[in-house]
């Protein structure tokens, strides 16, 4: 059911942030700070514990939280009164997020949003858990007792408080180890026992892994891609391709807009938490992207660009960049913009209503509340028998469905958009577009609207690298991590480099432009500077940053690739393209620094192993010199790129003779003609002008 509007109170400090999750809460009755000086100075001269809570615009149950708890004014009077209470946003501060769900795992053994969190006047926590109810409920404390306790404590047992922070912020700061580092790369063996334990992991019956709640595993995906590539295991590529189906067929994807969810409530991928977030959907159009330029299956291409095409049309922000999440509630109603009463679909679709219906899953009881999520329970081919058409009569006919739906949608309440544009999950997001520009190019420019779609893929990853950077870069390797209203808030963390510089070497790629190597160069070396742990691997925070609890370094991929696995996989790549020694050093030594995590717990390492796979197999070095505009060099450009070679960097463009790029630069046009040279573990073969001819030097890489 609806909400009604909570009452207007007199603004609070977050009226002059800028995170949409901060500004919902700017008129609430509790007198929030920002994290910062000011409130921490305030605990310290007050003696008062801090109530810190953390969350983000999309999230469902923080929406909850704040109606039943941060609206109601005698609990507002108790955290006012009690309290130095403190809101953040985990989008703008990934640091504080990590630091302190650590901490309330380590004290209640799970973790989530939103997170409560109570800490003395220095930052340390002695307390916390996730969302508390207003009273006593599924075995959770009511918020305002646990308000009481926690007061009831600090006046009556600090002693005891004191010393649950010590204990909490010594296991803080142990938590970064993952045992003894591998003096260099982990052996092949590592990768062959991993694979085995996904595999085992895997369910074979739904898809993907785990039960209720799942979430996709877009690195878990693109390791075993990679792994099959490397080793012809039949297996992996089975199990990769049974998850992107299943989710492909899923309510935990936008049927109709092509985006997905954030994730499955049950094992079947049916019923989504409707949120849908910028980093999700940037990994998994690689995935299926990937899937496709690997196996030809024109299913999974479909998929991929209905998700950049969902990205373009939802996510996009004026300057080019783009939002972080839309909300999982509509008008405080969870997926209330994206289900279906069966009458409505009747009503709008007519006599192509019955075949749709059939198709997407939709009944009179529905399949969630009474309502349908559509989901693809039918394929073409029995349609085709069931309703005695053509199959591509019924190709066209419910993608026809499916636009007029669409466009009904669109006239509904929309749920909100978090506007923030973040610097790592617009790297991502660059990347993805980046990687389709050239795979379509090569793989399927024949195709209906996929010359167009290339062009468009390409253009929106150049206007994105630009607003990002034109925002976000205060100076030559220095970020801020988000943009918003004008203003860029909060320092980069080590995925905001990380990220944008492994989009940027795509979209260098993808369009042999210099500038856009360069500016990945730039936060590379910032990356090695002001991020480098001596004894392998990378903080998330600049040696320079904040001074927290603990430094933070977390290496397990999480919704988004470790900070260290993408560092790890920048490094890796320029050292192809540089042939710079140091960096293939330093990108062995972040791996080496997690075998240990590789080995323990694969499930939690896909970005990690992937790329332990790439430096296993090493990186055939692709340049091509010639005019970007001629035909001759274009023909080269795609067979360079026709196909799935996650082993493989390629450099053209510009002039050899004054190029950026060291695996370019100096390289000529053997008689006067576009030329490709390639090259792998220090050792160049003949070059060649003709794409067949390259074609077969790059066979196996």
């Amino acid at each position: 059911m609806a909400h009604a509007d909570p009452p207007l109170h007199p603004a609070n400090r977050l009226a002059g942030e800028t995170s949409p999750y901060l500004l919902q809460h700017a008129r609430n009755p509790v007198d929030w700070y920002p994290w910062g000086s000011e409130a921490l100075a305030r605990a310290v001269a007050l003696d008062r514990p801090i109530m810190l809570s953390i969350g983000y615009a999309a999230c469902h149950w923080c929406h909850v939280m704040e109606r039943e708890s941060f609206e109601d004014l005698d609990t507002a009077r108790v955290l006012n009164e009690g309290f130095v209470p403190i809101k953040v946003d985990r989008e703008e501060r990934p640091d504080l997020d990590q630091l302190y769900m650590g901490a309330v795992q380590a004290l209640t053994g799970r973790g989530g949003w939103p997170l409560t969190l109570f800490l003395t006047p220095d930052g340390r926590p002695f307390y916390g858990g996730t969302y508390f109810p207003p009273v006593p409920r599924h075995g959770m404390p009511a918020f305002t007792a646990v308000l009481g306790a926690v007061l009831h404590a600090w006046s009556g047992d600090r002693a005891r408080v004191a010393q649950t922070a010590a204990a909490v912020a010594e296991a803080l700061a142990e938590a970064p180890a993952t045992g003894a580092a591998a003096a260099g790369l982990p052996g092949p063996s590592l990768l062959a026992d991993a694979a085995d334990a996904v595999v085992a992991a895997f369910d074979g019956v739904g898809g993907g892994w785990g039960r209720a709640p799942k979430f996709p595993q877009p690195m878990l995906v693109e390791f075993l891609l990679r792994r099959h590539v490397a080793t012809g295991d039949p297996r992996l590529l089975a199990v990769a391709r049974r998850t992107l189906d299943a989710m492909a067929a899923g309510g935990i994807r936008d049927q109709l807009g092509g985006g997905f969810h954030r994730y499955a409530t049950d094992a079947a991928w049916l019923v989504p938490h409707f949120e849908q977030m910028l980093y999700d959907n940037a990994q998994l159009a690689r995935a299926y992207l990937h899937a496709w330029a690997l196996t030809g299956n024109a299913a999974y291409l479909d998929v991929a660009t209905g998700v950049l095409d969902a990205l373009l049309r939802d996510f996009r922000t004026p300057g080019g960049g783009f939002a972080a999440s839309l909300d999982a509630d509509t008008a405080g109603v969870e997926g209330l913009t994206y289900t279906w009463p069966a009458g409505e679909v009747t009503e709008l679709l007519g006599d192509d209503a019955p075949l749709f219906e059939a198709a997407y899953g939709v009944t009179d009881a529905g399949n969630w509340e009474g309502v349908s999520i559509l989901s693809r329970v039918t394929d073409d081919r029995v349609l085709a028998g069931q309703f005695g058409l053509p199959e591509p009569v019924v190709v066209s006919r419910l993608a026809n469905a499916r636009l007029r739906l669409l466009e009904a949608r669109a006239l509904r309440p929309q749920p909100a958009r978090d506007d923030k544009v973040l610097a790592a999950w617009n790297g991502l997001v660059i990347g993805a577009l980046a990687d389709a520009a050239r795979a379509i190019d090569a793989g399927a420019p024949g195709l209906p609207g996929m010359a167009a779609r290339a062009v468009d893929y390409r253009a929106a990853a150049v206007a994105a690298a630009t607003d990002v950077l034109g925002g976000l870069r205060v100076a030559p390797g220095r970020l801020r991590r988000s943009w918003k209203d004008g203003r860029a808030t909060a320092d980069g963390v080590l995925e905001d480099y990380a990220d944008l510089a492994e989009g940027l070497l795509a979209l260098f790629e993808a369009t042999g432009e210099d500038r856009w190597y360069s500016e990945a160069v730039t936060l590379a070396d910032a990356m090695l500077e002001r991020f480098g742990d001596p004894t392998g691997g990378f903080f998330d925070t600049a040696v320079d940053a904040e001074a927290l609890v603990v430094r933070p370094k977390d290496a397990q991929d999480n919704a988004v690739p470790s900070g260290g696995a993408m560092a790890a996989a920048v490094l890796l790549k320029l050292a192809a393209l540089t042939g710079e020694p140091s960096y293939q050093a330093a990108a062995e030594r972040s791996i080496g620094s997690v075998s240990v995590l590789m080995a323990r717990f694969p499930m939690a390492a896909g970005q990690w192993l992937g790329v332990l796979e790439a430096a296993h197999h090493g990186l055939a070095e692709v340049a091509i010199t010639g005019d970007a505009q001629d035909e001759a060099t274009a023909r080269l450009v795609r067979a360079a790129n026709h196909g799935y070679h996650p082993f493989r960097v390629l450099a053209f463009g510009g002039s050899p003779a004054t190029s950026a790029v060291p695996l370019l630069r100096d390289r000529f046009m053997l008689n006067g003609r576009p030329t490709a040279f390639v090259c792998r573990n220090f050792a160049c073969r003949q070059p060649v002008h003709e794409p067949e001819a390259l074609d077969a030097l790059l066979a196996g890489t």
